[in-house]
């Protein structure tokens, strides 16, 4: 991290450099629905500043009108005194109110945006393809709606409006103080010189500790995250002591850096108000003695003598004036922290969506008496991939489940490959099992069937169609995947088994449970099928989470299937339960198995082994079994997969 000690000038300007050029214009764009309400807090706060500059131009009047030419009178008539006082009564309180308008409406302003901001993040966040989840950790991702969130909510509702509020009060307190001396004025301004130099080295000091925060807010927020799902493995492996000087090592970047940055940002008050004093003090003697010499005054409304009334009021205003200063000089630091936030924010909405160059898409049919296909809008459970011709006529291809792989070639990074000329043909109705040490790049086929990832050579064609043709939403819908990792989501039981086919109805959902295997448990829960999971189903067996996840793939009856360990957490006896349910899951789909337990793929049609991303042998169990090669020693345990 870089020292303190590092040159002023570029210490100065760090922290506003390292925020993209055009943050603060399109952070405003997000307002742009609240123009009429933003020209209204405008007007509200400089009949506020207004109201508080003529208060302090008040205090002359008061002193040389009312107070003074009453010392000398033996009965005097307090009636005009009243009246004045009366007057300022009501501008204070119209002062009062126009700042209690302009904070709630910057309040709704505020809060408006951040929700628009949200709702745009959450959305653009669901377009990303797996790539981006896959190298940010989830921590982080989440620091961009807590903390960048919350660091633009203070600066609209309180930043933006204060700052706003003390650049006109500036602006008006120093017009009144050349209303009143210009000499004086003038001495202010060469004060406010030194001060705002003074003002610009710490301030951007602050600003730039501020950006280093918001990001080790993030890394440590990742770091928590991983850790609080991994508890279990952590407590296995007795690696809480190892992950406990982790988190400090982290947690001491954060502190370092928030120290750095609330150094500077904290000394700024007693910076301004100590300035302030001094500046006071030197106002006081500068213009006593300008009155007591008899020093002629020089205003914007003419040549007078300098009275006792304009020396009071001048001191007011010079702490009127030395007050909005500071407010802003402090207020930088919470504007470039947000700048910071909104940068971050920026960089996530600025991530490639997944791009969709597909023009076949996937839609109902029917078949008339004839067994011709026509297209429909009624469920029939049947489907066929649709196509538009150059002359603009609809070509129907049957929905099959015929996957094939040529050639394949992919890496997910461009320097590492993974899979080398795969080749892979899974014909309407087949069970194909991948079988093969960890890294092997079993899970990687089925991720580029789904086209989570795009190939970096060859071809896969679903039903004769190249899937990059396919839509990728309808290239889905095809695909039904339970994966080793069970993700159950907050909601009943029937709503994460309708996960998988949002219109099914409650029978449907039953019978894939039944199908599964799982209704008999589910039924023995407080609430059968309404009982509500949290958690990630913390409440059930790692077992039960699976028959869930399987009840959830076999609702959505789709024609190919996709099995990533699907039986890794159950039970042998479970198991042996659950491989009958799969079977009529399976039974007329193309299936696509990836196993460690070579029990669970002997009645595949083809069992591939894969070593380092190339396929070693191809067969069926008994062919392989003959060959007595790889997948014989493996069977025969002769050496275990890792």
């Amino acid at each position: 991290m870089p020292e303190m000690n590092k040159g002023k000038a570029s210490a100065g300007k760090a922290g506003l450099k390292s925020i993209k050029p055009g943050t603060i214009k399109r952070l405003f764009s997000y307002m742009a629905e609240y123009k009429v309400r933003l020209v209204l807090v405008v007007i509200f706060i400089i009949i506020s500043a207004l109201a508080s500059v003529l208060s302090s131009l008040f205090i002359e009047k008061l002193i040389d009108n009312y107070i003074t030419p009453m010392l000398s009178e033996t009965s005097p008539d307090f009636g005009p005194l009243a009246g004045a006082l009366g007057g300022m009564a009501v501008i204070y309180a119209c002062g009062a109110i126009c700042a209690l308008l302009y904070n709630r409406t910057m309040a709704v302003i505020g809060q408006g945006t951040l929700k628009k901001i949200r709702d745009e993040m959450f959305s653009h966040m669901q377009g990303l393809p797996v790539r981006y989840f896959d190298t940010h950790p989830f921590g982080d991702v989440m620091s961009h709606y807590t903390n960048d969130a919350d660091s633009l909510r203070q600066m609209i509702t309180q930043s933006i409006p204060q700052s706003i509020n003390a650049i006109f009060s500036i602006v008006m307190v120093f017009v009144s103080m050349l209303y009143l001396s210009v000499w004086l004025s003038l001495f202010v301004v060469a004060f406010m010189i030194l001060f705002m130099k003074l003002v610009r080295v710490v301030a951007g000091r602050s600003g730039r500790y501020f950006m280093e925060q918001q990001k080790n807010i993030g890394i440590l927020n990742g770091y928590i995250e991983e850790m609080m799902n991994g508890q279990k493995v952590v407590k296995v492996f007795n690696h809480e002591e190892k992950n406990t000087e982790g988190f400090c090592t982290r947690n001491e970047d954060l502190r370092v850096s928030m120290t750095r940055a609330n150094i500077f940002a904290n000394i700024m008050g007693p910076i301004n108000n100590n300035m302030g004093y001094v500046m006071y003090v030197l106002i006081a003697v500068i213009g006593g003695a300008m009155g007591i010499a008899g020093v002629t005054n020089i205003s914007i409304a003419g040549v007078n003598t300098l009275t006792l009334g304009m020396i009071a009021s001048f001191l007011v205003l010079s702490r009127s004036f030395m007050g909005p200063i500071g407010m802003v000089s402090q207020q930088i630091n919470s504007i470039v922290m947000a700048l910071a936030g909104a940068a971050r924010i920026f960089e996530l909405l600025d991530e490639t969506p997944e791009t969709d160059e597909g023009d076949v898409t996937l839609v109902n049919v029917r078949y008339d008496g004839e067994g011709n296909m026509e297209e429909c809008e009624e469920k029939t459970n049947k489907w066929a991939w649709k196509t538009i011709s150059p002359e603009g006529n609809a070509e129907y291809v049957p929905l099959k489940g015929d996957v094939k792989l040529e050639n394949v070639d992919f890496g997910y990074n461009s320097g590492k490959q993974i899979l080398f000329d795969v080749n892979v043909f899974a014909e309407p109705g087949q069970k194909v099992a991948f079988v093969g040490a960890t890294g092997a790049g079993k899970t990687t086929i089925t991720n580029l069937i789904n086209r989570f990832y795009d190939i970096s050579d060859g071809s896969i064609e679903y039903d004769g169609i190249d899937i990059k043709r396919i839509r990728k939403n309808d290239l889905r819908h095809s695909i039904g995947i339970v994966l080793q990792d069970v993700n159950l989501f907050t909601g009943t039981v029937m709503d994460n088994i309708r996960y998988g086919k949002l219109d099914a109805t409650d029978e449907e959902c039953i019978a894939a449970a039944k199908l599964a295997n799982a209704d008999g448990f589910i039924r023995m829960l407080p609430e059968g099928y309404n009982t509500v999971l949290t958690g990630n189903g913390s409440g059930l067996s790692q077992g039960q989470r699976q028959l869930i996840s399987i009840a959830r793939a076999a609702v959505a009856d789709p024609p190919v299937m996709i099995l990533d360990e699907a039986t890794s957490s159950i039970d042998t006896r479970t198991e042996a339960l659950v491989q009958r349910g799969m079977d009529a899951l399976m039974n007329g789909r193309t299936v696509f198995v990836i196993a460690h337990r070579l029990s669970t793929v002997r009645d595949s049609d083809v069992i591939m082994v894969m070593d380092h991303g190339r396929i070693i042998e191809r067969g069926s169990h008994d062919r392989l079994i003959e060959k007595k090669g790889t997948y014989y020693q493996l069977y025969m345990g002769a050496f275990e997969l890792d």
